[in-house]
């Protein structure tokens, strides 16, 4: 099936957080890029972070969205590796310089020329995008699109969080949505213990994660019943670091996964003391993509979405800001 020459698409223009639906033309892929034919785009809490600018530098006006399945329509002469028609998942990471320091030591995620999808590069609240076909992952067939989409930013960036707690058996996560959701299947796989901490009034998402496996559950003002090796704060809320900090053990470690956090109050030193650590957890590298897909499947990692259509993208945004969701938000653009 040919392209059209234009499309639908969520535009954000910097000046409301709402954002208008428009017809634009269809973007032109450059030699390195693919186009592809949106099937879904998951939301992602960074997604709030642009719309309430949080986030300071958003390329204006902005198609967002960053956790994208779709399919290959048409690709740049450079290009390799995807063939037209091939599903292929479109992250957060966009594009990095390659020869600075950090891209160098295979620490691409850190490159200060880095560029970012539905941030600096129009994203998936779209009918069609482009994106730079180094960048893009083949996706699994055990996944359907929607159960997909998820994965791409929650998932990724969710291993990545996981990934720096080490061999910590009792991990507390502080928010428990879609990153969450989906790191509880991985640990338990793992046969870890996962205490899951919400709202002070979220008895819902106390019982989601109580479902999921999760060996205790309560508000996030709460002590656990265990000392924790190792948090995960999936929350954009500093003030729960120092919480956070006084429930793991000595040389345990607090990880705040999110691009944005509130400021985090000062606390009593000897709750650091003991060498515990706090530790930030800044985008992704491809090499996470690769590992994390690699395992999703052998889990399996089942994501529990609620689905959207394009126009309702608002809606989508309102009820993650609102707390109204468990799991992940999906816009279909089927």
């Amino acid at each position: 099936m040919s392209a059209p020459k234009t499309m639908r698409a969520m535009v954000f223009d910097g000046k409301s957080p709402v954002l208008t639906l428009h017809d634009l033309p269809l973007p032109t892929p450059n030699v390195d890029q693919l186009l592809i034919r949106i099937r879904c785009c998951a939301v992602c809490r960074t997604d709030l972070h642009v719309v309430d600018r949080d986030l300071k530098e958003p390329v204006l006006p902005l198609i967002p969205g960053h956790e994208i399945i779709g399919e290959v329509v048409a690709a740049g002469d450079s290009v390799t590796g995807f063939t037209i028609g091939q599903r292929v998942g479109v992250p957060w990471l966009g594009s990095t310089c390659g020869h600075c320091h950090y891209c160098r030591v295979h620490r691409e995620n850190l490159c200060d020329d880095a560029r970012f999808t539905g941030y600096h590069i129009n994203g998936g609240f779209a009918e069609f995008c482009v994106a730079d076909h180094r960048y893009c992952f083949p996706i699994p067939d055990e996944f359907s699109d929607e159960q997909a989409a998820p994965l791409m930013c929650a998932g990724l960036i969710g291993y990545r969080s996981y990934r720096m707690i080490g061999d910590a058996e009792n991990i507390g996560f502080y928010g428990f949505g879609a990153a969450a959701h989906i790191l509880i299947q991985v640990a338990r796989h793992e046969r870890r213990k996962v205490y899951a901490f919400t709202r002070p009034d979220d008895g819902a998402a106390q019982e989601f994660a109580k479902n999921l496996g999760a060996v205790w559950a309560g508000a996030s003002d709460q002590t656990p019943p265990q000392t924790l090796d190792a948090v995960i704060i999936f929350a954009p809320m500093g003030q729960l670091v120092p919480g956070a900090l006084s429930a793991v053990r000595k040389g345990g470690v607090v990880v705040c996964a999110g691009i944005h956090m509130s400021d985090i109050p000062s606390f009593p030193y000897e709750w650091l003391w003991g060498e515990r650590q706090i530790r930030s957890v800044a985008n992704l590298t491809r090499e996470d993509g690769e590992q994390f897909l690699k395992l999703a499947p052998t889990i399996p990692i089942r994501t529990q979405v609620q689905i959207y259509d394009l126009d309702q993208t608002n809606l989508a945004l309102d009820d993650l800001r609102l707390g109204k969701l468990q799991g992940a938000a999906v816009i279909s653009v089927k």
